[in-house]
């Protein structure tokens, strides 16, 4: 029987493996070539933007119409390709891939791992825009689509699923791949910057690598920031819809105060803690809100429109995935300036933070796991959100009364999802609940934002220092108060500042696939030269046992002749007295003549010749 080694086991750190002192992080935790060039950023932009707010806003105004509008053809082959490339390692040869050691197993059970990553990089947009955009597609569709209601009502819900469907996810797949597959399979801090070492190589531990981080803590923190604004506009919204209180810039602050608050001491408790709790709780008072709404509206009407929407979404998805207007002239590069192209640098500029997020929740998956928990399963829930919110409102629209846009054609993007809730029976009761479900989400996205920051800023060290938590999660709500205090336009720049650092984290997006695709192309080879080294092994063991079969001893001078004459040649033939030519094997081998224990010469090994018969 053959004894072979084991081969070692993937995933197990190099001796010489990145520790966050390699990414610059000191004796106080902080990582200070990103931590002060990320602070100094962004404290400069809020100073200018509050000091010089109308130039400010024209300024971004104008640099958002440059990128957004001029490069928008460039972001739609961009996601076209991480599509393709999330597609191609999740069912090809990559993805029995584990993203950890081997016998790693997953640290959070499936459902909880899918509500953390569903709640942090959908959650809020998801309740602000369900019924929002729809409807606004409804009233003001693209400008090649034209036709009856009814036809204008399911192209809204189709072109709201390209927004939010596997295009965006495809986003987060990337980044998040990149990050996961250096953080537990090679054992790199969790950074982005370890993600391009296969491109980049020892480059990534200095300058290079500190200007990467920079980028994405800057993006998300901006991206944070805007969300901030966007949930507390809705929120205040909210409250003015119930009558509870006047929707102003002040109560946009104090609401503000209170969510940045419960928001820091969620992630003060940490990852498996308060971030996991509000994760869960998210994702059951959706859940219940989605099938209220779906037994109160028209329910045989949005399931056959989900199933509807959905085969047409697979049926047009490619025309729909490259389509930049171009004929529609300057209608259509500003339709696609205010919704797609927008979409997909928003997603970009908040690629770092989800991308990071996702993966230091993601330890022990294989990589088709992953690409299929968070291309797929969020997908198909998002769908199922738009059909049943944004499906009961186009259905009061085109069969019912309407009451969602106005006369002018327009649609109270902020108050939609309200009008929505009170419509169905316990009305108030389902907006109050409404009001909470963007709080929890507004919540889970700070917290989970800030302990991304505070790991890029402190060099990657997955368990950052308690104090910079704090400083960045109140940095985030700090941000969003200076910019709502000086004007509502203040808020526009932010979100476009968040887009504009999409373009260079763009690159750097490119660099991950390349990465991951000479790494994954690197482990496969290995792996194979790993397993033939274990067949020659086996086969070698195995051809040995079959040639010389089982060994036995015997002296030498068992076997010499009584007189003291006698030999044996090689073709099996001896002479000699004592000794008969039957009892010489081949080789010279010699059957043993019991002697009554006389031998005493060296002992050597011999094939019984038995098995040589075989």
């Amino acid at each position: 029987m053959s004894t072979t080694t084991r081969p070692p086991q993937g995933g197990d750190p190099t001796a010489d493996a990145p520790t966050p002192e390699d990414a610059g992080a000191n004796r106080a935790g902080i990582a200070p070539w990103v931590f002060f060039p990320a602070l100094a950023i962004i404290l400069t932009f809020v100073v200018l933007t509050l000091v010089f707010t109308d130039t400010a806003t024209e300024v971004f105004a104008a640099v958002q119409g440059s990128i957004v509008g001029g490069i928008g053809w460039y972001y739609t082959l961009l996601i076209a390709a991480f599509i393709g490339f999330s597609i191609w390692v999740g069912v090809g040869r990559f993805g029995s891939i584990k993203l950890g050691k081997d016998d790693d197993t997953p640290e959070f059970k499936l459902p909880v791992w899918f509500a953390m990553l569903f709640a942090t990089g959908m959650g809020i947009g998801l309740v602000f825009w369900g019924v929002a955009e729809p409807l606004n597609h409804f009233a003001s569709p693209r400008p090649s689509v034209t036709g009856s209601p009814e036809s204008l009502a399911q192209q809204a819900i189709t072109q709201s699923y390209i927004h939010w469907g596997i295009h965006a996810w495809a986003i987060y797949v990337v980044a998040g791949l990149g990050i996961a597959y250096a953080v537990h399979r090679k054992g790199r801090p969790v950074s982005i910057r370890w993600a391009l070492e296969p491109l980049l190589g020892d480059r990534v531990r200095g300058g290079l690598g500190h200007t990467i981080d920079v980028i994405a803590v800057v993006g998300t923190l901006f991206g944070v920031a805007t969300s901030l604004g966007l949930g507390v506009a809705q929120i205040g919204a909210g409250f003015d819809f119930l009558g509870w209180a006047s929707d102003t810039a002040t109560l946009q602050i104090i609401l503000i105060c209170v969510i940045t608050g419960i928001a820091t001491v969620s992630v003060v408790t940490g990852l498996a803690k308060g971030i996991k709790i509000l994760s869960n709780a998210n994702m059951v008072l959706a859940g219940v809100v989605l099938v209220a709404v779906l037994l109160a509206g028209p329910t045989l009407f949005l399931l056959r429109d989900f199933v509807q929407s959905l085969g047409l979404y697979l049926q047009n998805v490619l025309q729909l995935t490259f389509d930049v207007s171009a004929y529609q002239g300057e209608a259509g590069q500003a339709w696609q300036a205010a919704w797609t192209t927008y979409y997909w640098g928003w997603w970009m500029s908040w690629a770092p933070f989800v991308g990071v997020f996702i993966a230091r929740i993601s330890k022990g998956r294989t990589v088709r796991e992953f690409v299929a928990g968070v291309l797929l399963v969020p997908t198909v829930v998002t769908f199922l959100w738009f059909s049943v919110l944004g499906g009961t409102a186009l259905y009061q629209e085109v069969f019912g009364g309407g009451g969602y846009v106005g006369a002018d054609g327009t649609v109270d993007t902020e108050t939609t999802l309200f009008t929505l809730l009170s419509g169905i029976p316990g009305g108030a009761i389902w907006a109050v609940a409404g009001i909470i479900l963007i709080t929890l989400f507004f919540v889970t996205s700070s917290d989970s934002g800030s302990l991304v920051v505070d790991m890029l800023t402190s060099g990657g060290d997955p368990n950052p220092p308690i104090w910079s938590r704090i400083m960045w999660a109140l940095l985030e709500g700090a941000v969003a108060i200076a910019l709502l205090s000086a004007g509502a336009g203040t808020l526009s720049a932010l979100q476009t500042a968040a887009i504009i650092t999409a373009l260079p984290f763009s690159f750097v997006m490119i660099g991950i696939m390349l990465s991951l695709a000479k790494a994954f192309k690197g482990e496969i080879e290995e792996r194979r030269r790993l397993m033939r080294a274990v067949e020659r092994r086996e086969l070698a063991s195995e051809a040995s046992e079959h040639v010389f079969g089982q060994l036995e001893e015997y002296r030498l001078d068992d076997y010499a002749p009584a007189n003291g004459n006698g030999n044996g040649n090689g073709n099996g033939h001896g002479t000699g007295n004592g000794v008969h030519a039957a009892e010489v094997g081949a080789g010279g081998a010699v059957d043993p003549v019991p002697d009554g224990g006389r031998s005493r010469g060296p002992v050597v090994l011999r094939r019984r010749r038995r098995e040589a018969a075989k």
